[in-house]
């Protein structure tokens, strides 16, 4: 494998993606994995032969796609029980995959060579735990509580004693070399984590319920100072090491084999934002907010580019192969920049409905949407293939509808951010405690909090909103002031309250306890704090998540229930208590309390699209997107439809028995934990009875006529037919229906039908078929013949005779037509056989024609009058 950045350097990344669940596997997929992975002796070799391999996930079908990176196709799709729409972390190597459910924080092993589930585990749920896997080694990482764990891969049992670090870290990720790097901003530092060894039997031991700790453990092999205390840290792991990004100061920090720390400030615009992985020399830093990203190399700043459109939808830009990616969520786009930053290419994944995470394995970069059916994966030449992860080849199904394109962003305006809000502090000994509520951004994110007081200045991350101050004298006093930054400069300072340190500071609590309430609200409690002689006044609460702190609110009982929306939702939480006494003196943090995930009833079902079901009587069809799932798994979704109740899984459903051709008043709510959250509504129609608004004829020849029936089709598909009076139904398009097999010059009545599933409209109509005409036809004798019929027979006679009969009779004679006359024809009629000189005698027949003529219908012998449209006499009834 070739490393970008590096000829020889093999990557074994990780990636977060988009789902949550549980895994179950089908024997069927174990058996189609035979002739790739399975095999006793040669499991191993087949699994090394594969590694351009990598299992991807679908939210929208709740299962894992492998995806051959050579090919771009999938050849084994796997199942995850109850996983629709949740968002799962999965991490690999080329033997082991491990699954996290972000809502229910299962963690799940599954050995690839056999693609059995080999053990679960659980964890916290919500968004601060993560999963870092390397070969043979695995970490749970506990952001908010600060506590790093190996566990065997296999069987997810603790391997030795955990490592435990301040809470509210941030990272976990391996580097290229299998060393686990965590970054704690609380102490401005990054730690560097080895695995423990595991014994060759540990698995089975493991397995049979034995454990792995046997004395060994992971070691913390190096630590190193990359800031100053509360700085919000952002890291990425290196092939050896990793890259630090103080967004506080804009400095990016890499710590690369042995090397001493190497710092650069860039020259970022706002917030920058870090890649889990970087593979190669060139690290890219990407402001998302102003779409702006710049790059260090070998610790001085490279190239700068602007990644182009609107919205602040980007994940960060991913150095490849001598070229960087950054993935646009809003418009489904990943945009490929040059070394130079020029743009190369834009790759457009349809329909993919949320996220696009990018992840480099094996010498391919694949690019996932985990809420669509597509992918894409980019070899080291930067060729593309399309990725279909429903593949019917494979499995079967089809995707779910594209969502409608989303509105364009509106550009917001920017300004200086405002005042921090509610700036408290409190004394402790010889120190004091400063906390505030964030300022208003005003369009720009907050970069910094800048405290002053106590003749000095400090400098905090947007993330870390507290700050013990040490080094003051206690029996002073002193006050504080804090004020925002962000791209457009400084913002106003609000002061706090005057603290005057002292010795006499009180207890903190002894214990906390955090709980997740349905409706949002999270309640923190704890005991009474010993005052040590004085009187409690209130209790100042503060929220640590992943990487941050900030005050969650202060309350003069043992009591604080925080409001819902404070916190977000999904996310893992602890608190600290901090006791303050009736002279204004704070006491130390108490114990953290256990991890809290708040929640609360889903979001309404975006883009809820209600049809009408053409084809089928009383029945809608309803599409949506799944809300905000507000921290807990949408379990379902409950239907109202003109007084019918449903319930589905997915985001569809089909309701029937509905009335006829009416408005139908549309509810679906989603559930979660906490019950239903709010409606999406919408009012489609049924099918309704067709209804005729007129039927006209047109087109009418001697045999046929075309009606056209003027439908209100009633929202439903309508076909038309018509009946002639004593023939057969003829159907068709209401638009033109051609009744053909008709005979001419006669009238005819039909009755036009319309209908559809909810019933049939008829009317009445009428049309009359063209007449046939003849010409009537005479000359001269041919052969010598003197005889004729034309002008010498009979003095002042000139033309063909016309008879009252069907008999050539003198006295029956009515008139004669001058050849060449056109004349209306009637019908056919049996009689005297006559024959005609012009068709050289040929033309003999006992069929006389009727006729229009001069007010009267008598005959006209057929040899003597030459039919239009081919001269068959038995185009014409018989009389």
């Amino acid at each position: 494998m070739v490393a970008p950045g590096g000829p020889t350097a093999r990557r074994r990344s990780r990636r977060l993606r988009g789902g949550l669940v549980t895994v179950a596997t089908v024997a069927a997929l174990a058996a189609a994995m035979g002739l790739t992975v399975l095999g006793l002796g040669a499991a191993d070799n087949a699994v090394a032969g594969y590694d351009a391999s990598s299992w991807l996930w679908s939210a929208a079908k709740s299962e894992l796609a492998r995806v051959n990176g050579v090919t771009g196709r999938v050849d084994t799709r796997m199942q995850v029980p109850d996983g629709r729409g949740h968002q799962m972390q999965v991490v690999q190597t080329d033997r082991l995959l491990i699954l996290r459910d972000l809502n229910t924080g299962t963690i799940s092993s599954l050995d690839l060579a056999t693609l059995q589930v080999m053990a679960t585990t659980k964890s916290t749920a919500g968004i601060g735990v993560n999963i870092a896997l390397h070969e043979n080694s695995a970490f749970v990482v506990d952001a908010v509580q600060g506590i790093v764990r190996q566990l065997d891969p296999r069987s997810l049992t603790p391997v030795g004693e955990q490592i435990n670090y301040p809470p509210g870290i941030t990272g976990g990720a391996f580097d290229g070399t299998g060393k686990l790097w965590v970054a704690v901003p609380s102490q401005g530092t990054v730690s560097a984590i080895t695995p423990a060894e595991l014994p060759e039997n540990a698995n089975a031991n493991a397995v049979q319920g034995g454990g792995t700790t046997g004395g060994i453990s992971p070691k913390q092999i190096r630590s190193e100072a990359v800031a100053e205390p509360s700085h919000d840290l952002r890291v990425s792991t290196l092939d050896d090491g990793i890259a630090v990004l103080n967004r506080t100061t804009n400095t990016l920090t890499t710590l690369e084999g042995e090397a001493a720390p190497q710092p650069v400030t860039l020259p970022l615009t706002g917030p920058g934002a870090l890649p889990t992985r970087t593979t190669g020399e060139q690290i890219p830093v990407t402001v998302v907010d102003d779409r702006n990203v710049v790059v260090s190399v070998d610790a001085a700043v490279g190239q700068r580019f602007t990644v182009p459109g609107e919205g602040t939808q980007l994940s960060p830009a991913v150095a490849w192969a001598g070229r960087f990616y950054c993935a646009e969520e809003e418009t489904g786009k990943v945009y490929s920049f040059d070394e130079a930053g020029k743009l190369l290419e834009t790759i457009e994944v349809p329909g993919a409905n949320g996220p696009l995470e990018l992840e480099v394995r094996e010498n391919h970069l694949f690019v996932n949407a985990p809420n669509s059916d597509r992918a894409k994966v980019i070899d080291d030449h930067h060729q593309v293939r399309d990725v279909n992860k429903y593949a019917n080849d494979i499995l079967g199904g089809d995707p779910p509808p594209a969502p409608p394109p989303p509105p364009p962003p509106k550009k917001p305006v920017v300004s200086k951010p405002g005042a921090p809000r509610a700036v408290t502090a409190s004394a402790g000994n010889a120190q004091a405690r400063v906390s505030w509520r964030p300022a208003a951004p005003n369009g720009a994110p907050i970069t910094r909090y800048v405290v002053e007081g106590a003749g000095k200045t400090f400098q905090v991350g947007a993330d870390q909103r507290s700050l013990e101050v040490t080094g003051l004298t206690n029996g002073e006093t002193y006050r504080f002031s804090v004020h925002a930054v962000n791209s457009k400069g400084a913002g106003p300072s609000r002061r706090s309250n005057p603290v005057t340190p002292t010795s006499e500071v009180p207890d903190p609590p002894a214990s906390v306890t955090a709980e997740a309430r349905p409706d949002g609200t999270v309640v923190v409690k704890w005991p009474a704090a010993n005052g040590q002689g004085y009187k409690i006044n209130k209790y100042a609460v503060t929220a640590i998540s992943a990487g941050a702190n900030a005050p969650a609110g202060e309350a003069t009982g043992t009591e604080l229930v925080i409001p819902a929306g404070e916190l977000t939702y999904g996310s893992q939480y602890a608190f600290t208590v901090v006791s303050i006494n009736e002279k204004g003196a704070g006491s130390a943090a108490s114990p953290v309390s256990g991890t809290v995930v708040p929640f609360t009833t889903p979001g309404i079902p975006v883009d809820l699209n209600a049809s009408t079901v053409r084809n089928a009587r009383g029945t809608i069809d309803l599409t949506w997107a799944a809300p905000a799932d507000n921290g807990r798994p949408i379990t379902k979704y409950l239907v109202k439809a003109g007084g019918k109740d449903v319930e589905v899984t997915e985001a569809k459903a089909r309701v029937s028995g509905l009335p006829d051709g009416t408005a139908i008043a549309v509810q679906v709510r989603a559930v979660n934990e906490a019950g239903p959250g709010a409606p999406a509504t919408a009012n489609p129609r049924t099918v309704g009875v067709p209804t005729i608004a007129g039927v006209s004829v047109s087109a009418a020849d001697t045999t046929s006529f075309t009606v056209k029936v003027t439908v209100n089709d009633g929202d439903g598909d309508t076909q038309c037919a018509v009946t002639p009076a004593g023939r057969s139904r003829v159907a068709g398009v209401c638009s033109g229906i051609r009744v053909t097999g008709l005979t001419p010059a006669t009238a005819y009545t039909f009755s036009a039908t319309a209908t559809n599933a909810a019933g049939s409209a008829t009317a009445q109509g009428s049309a009359t078929t063209a007449a046939i005409f003849g010409v009537a036809t005479c000359k001269n004798g041919q052969n010598g013949d003197t005889a004729t019929y034309c002008d010498r027979d009979r003095e002042g006679r000139n033309g063909n005779e016309i008879f009252s009969g069907t008999r050539q009779d003198n006295d029956a004679q009515v008139g004669w037509a001058r050849p060449g006359t056109r004349i209306e024809t009637i019908c056919k009629k049996s009689g005297e056989e006559v024959y005609a000189y012009i068709y050289n005698n040929e033309k003999r027949s006992t069929w006389w024609v009727r006729i229009k003529w001069n007010g009267g219908t008598p005959y006209i012998p057929w040899a003597w009058l030459n039919l239009e449209g081919g001269d068959n006499v038995n185009r014409l009834r018989t009389c």
